[in-house]
């Protein structure tokens, strides 16, 4: 298993080989070794998503999305395959709504936004 000080090597070597290799990079620190890694990673991806998305999109399993245009993060599968989201949050990922503001986030940020993500979809 590659702990969390290796992530940092990989990165720098992902950014190197390119973006291909960074979404590599995602998946890999977005495998948890424990049951309680991965409690703190969906802890760590809400609180991201709650600091800077809340404002405009209902980040939970239930609320409405203060902005009348933006999607509660709940349904974003219906739209989206959750985990190809990965490389749009570590390369930039924007909207064409001009509202929504540019994000770039660490992989290892990535990864518990994903794994949050995952968590609260509609069946």
């Amino acid at each position: 298993m590659i702990k969390r000080r290796d992530s940092i090597a990989l990165l720098v070597g992902a950014m190197i080989a390119g973006p291909l290799a960074a979404t590599l990079v995602v998946w890999i620190v977005l495998l948890p070794a424990s049951a309680q890694e991965e409690k703190q990673q969906l802890k760590r991806g809400e609180e991201i998503l709650a600091n800077n998305c809340s404002r405009c999109h209902a980040i939970g399993r239930s609320g409405t999305s203060p902005h009348p245009e933006a999607p509660a993060f709940r349904t974003l599968a219906r739209r989206y395959d959750i985990e190809g989201l990965a490389e749009g949050l570590v390369e930039g990922f924007s909207s064409g709504h001009p509202d929504m503001p540019e994000f770039v986030f660490e992989a290892d940020e990535a990864g518990a936004i994903i794994a949050y993500l995952k968590s609260v979809q509609e069946p």
